[in-house]
């Protein structure tokens, strides 16, 4: 909305000072001309908006303008500057609003305190882009378009029509009534219901939305932790999930625990590995799993698995054969 703009353009303007155009634009997302059109709206407003022509040049703000925002202290600002210093952008596609938000909260804290905040957020990072061992995040990319009428729908309680790729299924059209929206690991997920039984769908493999104006079928009050949690159980409960007790060095355990779905249990080993039991998809995922740790994790149960790595490990050495 333009009236957001204009506000994200006078902080720009007091938390930076002197902006060009060109620099304006690439702040807000729009054109150099869009721009100046907002700043002669700020003009006419009455806000001191002045340009400084040349190859320096550019607009800023009259010394002492200040907007007025209040009732946030030190901390709850810093609090709020480190939860934006994560990847914003898939918070359910509110990346541009946070960007927005952040800079009104920078601008209500008293002119002392300012520039303190701001530098202590910089001492957060919170979800970078890869781990120490540089491998990258996988998040999932849904299309704005697409995110805005799932969350229209979501908010509004309106039914929504979504064009859904199950795993292993062609695309098509279904009509669900949302009841949340939740992330989790840079996965976003849609709760909802389908003819009054429970469905959780994943936001990246929604291949195109529409808001129905129809009235979702929902309460008034929700309890999102408690659903996700329901749901979490019934599907961990799965009949295709097998149940692997492991032994792992501790060094790997955060890449068995990165492939399993959920642990169920977890013990020191006597020899200084660890025991964990864990859930996998199916065999074929436990089997996989396993496999990318080679020696540095021992499945011990269901025997079937043990099965299935050894005939593997012995396929792969008849491939290579007998050391010259």
């Amino acid at each position: 909305m333009r009236a957001d703009r204009l506000v994200s353009l006078v902080l720009l303007l007091r938390q930076r000072g002197q902006l060009t155009a060109h620099t304006l634009a690439r702040e807000l997302d729009v054109s150099t001309r869009t721009v100046l059109r907002d700043i002669e709206a700020l003009s006419a407003a009455g806000v001191p908006v002045y340009s400084e022509r040349g190859r320096h040049g550019g607009f800023a703000l009259l010394p002492g303008f200040r907007t007025e925002l209040t009732g946030l202290n030190h901390d709850e600002a810093l609090a709020l500057l480190a939860a934006g210093s994560g990847r914003g952008e898939q918070v359910f596609g509110l990346g541009s609003q946070l960007a927005s938000a952040m800079r009104k909260v920078l601008d209500a804290l008293p002119e002392g305190h300012r520039a303190t905040a701001s530098d202590a957020a910089r001492r957060f990072l919170v979800d970078p882009d890869t781990d120490l061992l540089s491998r990258r995040s996988a998040a999932d990319e849904i299309p704005d378009a697409t995110m805005i009428e799932i969350r229209r729908a979501v908010l509004a309680g309106h039914k929504l029509r979504i064009h859904y790729e199950a795993t292993g299924r062609a695309p098509r059209w279904r009509t669900v009534d949302p009841i949340g929206l939740v992330t989790v690991r840079d996965r976003g997920y849609l709760l909802a219901t389908r003819s009054g039984a429970d469905r959780t769908y994943r936001l990246s493999r929604v291949l195109a939305a529409e808001e129905l104006p129809e009235a979702a079928q929902r309460p008034d009050q929700v309890d999102l932790d408690r659903i996700w949690q329901e749901r979490s159980t019934q599907f961990l409960s799965g009949s295709d999930h097998i149940t692997v007790l492991v032994r792992v060095k501790p060094a790997r355990r955060e890449d068995l625990l990165d492939t399993a779905l959920a642990v169920r249990a977890e013990e020191p080993d006597a020899d200084g590995w660890l025991r964990l039991k864990v859930t996998f998809q199916d065999s074929r995922h436990a089997e996989w799993a396993l496999w990318q740790l080679a020696t540095d994790a021992e499945a011990l149960t269901p025997q079937s698995l043990r099965t299935s790595l050894r005939n593997r490990a012995e396929a792969i050495a008849t491939r290579y054969g007998a050391p010259s």
